[in-house]
This record gives structure tokens, sequence and C-alpha cells, in this order.
């Protein structure tokens, strides 16, 4: 099979993208605002793209190949932005597995705003706990922590002194709160909005704060991890509240039976490592 000789790697989010372009001159980097192919117009989705290629390159109008990682995305909807090209569009569970694993088996957690897990077998996901979303699910995510810790909050389970100090830093009224998540664009986002402080409340020693991450971790590993082979294959985590929590996952982790193969903060280089591999 012929070599591909350039490919740009598109990681996106709701907020950022990350681009890569890899070719035989090396690598070129940018970041650029996120891109959602169901939540933005095309003409928005076409603005960014190319404001984003111009950016890396004017060769990159016509990669070999184009890689993108990201929500809400059909290869055709992609490949109307770049003609001549070969598109791949996969979800962010894909690049997760492929960035902790490669192209050997494993299982891949994400531990963001969002949760998600899988089995990768060094080609595909083989199995898939579903998420849930953060209502019915998404155990072990940033979101459910924000809405753990607002359920306790409105309900007086808080101490006292931390919840005096949360009404301080945020918008604590009940009708504001419950119109953020009911009725927001992005209520998962306001809901993890919370965890950076709830994490800080537990690093300067706050008890409370510390059993609700570990709690929240727990049923992360007992109702996704635990339907994995976890006596044989390590996981891998990816997502930035889950690497900043690390040091509570990990003895929740131990206590589940799963092995750690990495945190990894950022995976954009590790795809760029799996694509050229493969090219």
């Amino acid at each position: 099979m012929p070599r591909t000789r350039s490919i740009l790697i598109v990681e996106s989010g709701a907020t950022k993208a990350r681009w890569r372009y890899l070719s035989d001159g090396g690598v070129r980097a940018f970041d650029s605002p996120g891109i959602n192919f169901s939540s933005m117009g095309a003409e928005e989705v076409g603005r960014r793209i190319a404001a984003a290629v111009k950016a890396v390159g004017a060769d990159v109008t016509r990669p070999e190949k184009v890689v993108f990682y990201g929500a809400g995305l059909l290869s055709d909807e992609a490949g109307a932005f770049f003609p001549g090209s070969e598109v791949e569009c996969a979800s962010d569970l894909l690049a997760a597995a492929r960035a902790v694993c490669g192209h050997k088996e494993g299982i891949a957690a994400i531990l963001g705003t969002g949760s998600n897990s899988c089995h990768f077998d060094g080609e595909k996901i083989v199995k898939n706990v579903h998420p849930s979303g953060f209502i019915l699910g998404d155990e072990g995510s940033g979101a459910v922590l924000g809405k753990n810790f607002l359920s306790d909050y409105f309900k007086d389970l808080v101490p006292e002194a931390l919840a005096a100090e949360f009404a301080m830093h945020f918008e604590s009224d009940y009708a504001a709160v419950v119109g953020k998540v009911y009725r927001s664009a992005a209520p998962a986002a306001y809901l993890g909005s919370f965890a950076p402080w709830i994490l800080g409340k537990a690093q300067e020693g706050s008890e409370y704060a510390r059993t609700l991450i570990e709690e929240n971790f727990r049923a992360f590993c007992s109702r996704c991890l635990s339907q994995y082979n976890l006596e044989r294959l390590e996981v891998g985590i990816v997502g930035g509240f889950g690497c900043a929590a690390k040091d509570y996952f990990l003895p929740v982790a131990e206590s589940f039976g799963v092995r750690i193969s990495g945190f990894y903060p950022d995976i954009i280089d590790s795809l760029v490592e799996y694509h050229d591999e493969r090219r």
C-alpha cells in the first residue's frame, strides 16, 4: 500500500479544536475555536475550518487524508470542506482509545465534563458501556460531581463553612441554579464548572469534598469499568478532570482491581504518533 504523505488530524471539542498537519516536512500545529457539526451551521463550520487551515499553512487545503475527531460529525459533511482528500470522521471515544492504547488492546476511559469508556482491540472499539449522559449516567465526570454537590447543597448536607464559602464564590440562588440546569444550552458544562473548585477544597483538606470525589469515582469503577476484563487489560485515563484528580482516582481504582496504564491530559500528540505509524 502506498505511503500517505500528508495527514491533517483534528481533535475538536466544544470550545477548542487541536489541528496537526503531518507530512514529510514534520508536524505543524495550531489550535482554533471548537467545531461541532451537530450544533453549528455549515457557514460557521466553514468559516472556522478555513481560518484554521489558513493558519496551519496554505498547502494544508488538500491533504491526502483528513482525520476529524469530534461530536456530531459525518464524513460526507466534513468532506465538503476538503475536496480531493480522503476523510475519516470518528468519535472522541475512538480518539481516546487510539491515543492511550495505540495499536494494542486495552481499555480507554474519558473523565472530563462527561465520562465514557471502551474496550479497544487495537483496531476498533469492541465494547462500550453506555455513558448515558449526566442525568442517567456519566459517573466519574465533572458534571456529575457538580450535580451531586448542588444536590447536597440544597438539602443542607454540605458542611456549613464550606457551604458559606461556596455561596461567596458562585450564584447559589435555587431558582437561578435550576434555570441553568434545566433551561440552559449547556447544563453539563455548567455543572462541570464546579468540579475544579470542589477538587481544590479536597486538596485543601475538606473531608466532605474528598469523599464526594471518591464516591463519584467509585460509581464509575463499579458501574462502568467493572464490566470490562480488568484482570487482563489496563486502563488509560483521558480528560482534564480525571487527570487533575488522579490522586483521588488511583486508590479507588486499586480497590476495584483496576490497573492504570497512564493519565493523558492532552492526547493530540499521541494521536499524531498513532497516525504517523500508520501512514
